[in-house]
């Protein structure tokens, strides 16, 4: 039967993806991607039973408009799927220093999602954008709307790992600390990987690390995450698609007074033009990217960079562990998909006692997990993550 349907909505800076599951079945009726918005070509991609569709939406798209064309186009033309739906997920990046979990949306929700705009400026809009549209369009669930946050999953990080060196007012007075992203992510692989490794999830002990456009790397000790690389924002930490990651601060003072660089425009080139689209000078499309490694120099520094950050942060992560490290997790479009990051990356860990098998991190790709180490190595998983279906989880655990 069709029942306990949930919708669930991720709306991202320049993409949405949406998907109707049942969180008891784990059983998906439809997913989708709305990708390029703001683009001169929108494309929305949705899967419906197996049946695959694909079309452009048109140009320079709005997340409005495309929301809009998901519940016309798509949505309602599946009635039998539209009407069972009993309970919809949104995916919120940052739930700033009061929001602590999942909760059921109303407008305080809504209200503190906003002041949290601040330290999430690309996702909150579009995250807010989301829930007022769906709302509109299901007004029978409007209290059925359920926003699950990122920063959830770091709410017991210790002081030593969330506080900055600044002066404490700052913390006290204006909530300044590292808050992390990718949260939902880092918590589905984790339990994921408690199971593969048939380890009781309050003692295991692994660091995962969610690759993709952004890009980040968390330490889970005794089932508790105790550090992560993103920080106030997500633009602290690892080279990513377009983000810089980890700079010296002083770099924002000489743009602004030697190089006479407006704010609203360091922050654009730091957030838009930096990571791997600013080193390459080409593309922060990982397909391209892994296309011209050998030969493209440019290229090759710029992934070389990303991997040598990357192995710098899971060296410093392994000292926080309990006894001894249980495994690493690759997850995110490209720690799934790039064998080439895992085997560059691993290779400069070999002292830490990490050994690829390469024929199987070759094989294991586009949506397939399994080990990647030989058998004297600690382990090296590579789990495709499931934010939705973490988040359908979570929403029918509150609606009910």
């Amino acid at each position: 039967m069709l029942n306990n349907l949930i919708l669930v909505l991720n709306c991202g800076s320049s993409s949405i993806k949406f998907s109707i599951l049942n969180p008891n079945t784990e059983k998906k009726y439809l997913s989708g991607l709305v990708e390029c918005l703001f683009l001169k070509k929108t494309y929305i991609k949705w899967e419906y039973l197996g049946v695959k569709y694909k079309k452009c939406v048109g140009s320079n798209i709005s997340h409005e408009y495309a929301l809009n064309f998901i519940f016309k186009e798509v949505l309602s033309k599946i009635e039998n799927i539209y009407n069972n739906i009993i309970g919809i997920g949104h995916r919120v990046v940052h739930g700033g220093e009061k929001i602590k979990e999942s909760i059921l949306v109303n407008h305080e929700v809504i209200d503190l999602i906003k002041q949290a705009i601040l330290f999430a400026p690309l996702h909150n809009p579009a995250n807010l954008i989301g829930i007022k549209i769906v709302i509109n369009q299901f007004p029978h669930l409007s209290k059925k709307n359920v926003a699950v946050f990122d920063t959830s999953f770091y709410q017991k990080m210790p002081k030593t790992s969330f506080l900055y060196a600044i002066p404490y007012i700052f913390y006290k007075k204006h909530h300044i600390r590292r808050y992390g992203a990718h949260g939902i992510s880092h918590n589905y692989v984790s339990h994921v990987a408690s199971v593969m490794l048939n380890k009781d999830f309050d003692s295991l002990n692994i660091i995962t690390c969610h690759l993709g456009n952004g890009a980040s790397i968390s330490a889970i000790r005794n089932g508790v995450c105790v550090d992560t690389s993103m920080g106030l924002t997500p633009l602290e930490g690892l080279v990513m698609g377009t983000r810089s990651g980890d700079i010296d601060p002083s770099v924002i003072f000489f743009m602004y007074k030697k190089l006479g660089i407006n704010i609203d425009k360091i922050n654009h080139i730091l957030t838009q033009e930096s990571g791997l689209l600013g080193l390459s000078g080409v593309s922060s499309d990982f397909r391209y990217l892994e296309k011209n490694y050998l030969s493209n120099k440019q290229v090759k520094l710029s992934v070389d960079i990303f991997c040598y950050r990357l192995s710098k942060y899971i060296s410093s992560y392994m000292c926080l562990m309990d006894k001894k490290l249980d495994s690493l997790v690759f997850t995110g479009g490209i720690g799934e998909n790039v064998p080439l990051i895992r085997d560059i990356t691993l290779s400069k860990l070999s002292i830490m006692g990490f050994k690829i098998n390469i024929k199987k991190n070759i094989l294991i790709k586009n949506g397939k997990s399994g080990l990647i180490t030989i058998k004297n190595s600690i382990p090296v998983l590579v789990i495709p993550t499931n934010e939705e279906l973490l988040i359908a989880k979570e929403t029918i655990k509150i609606i009910s």
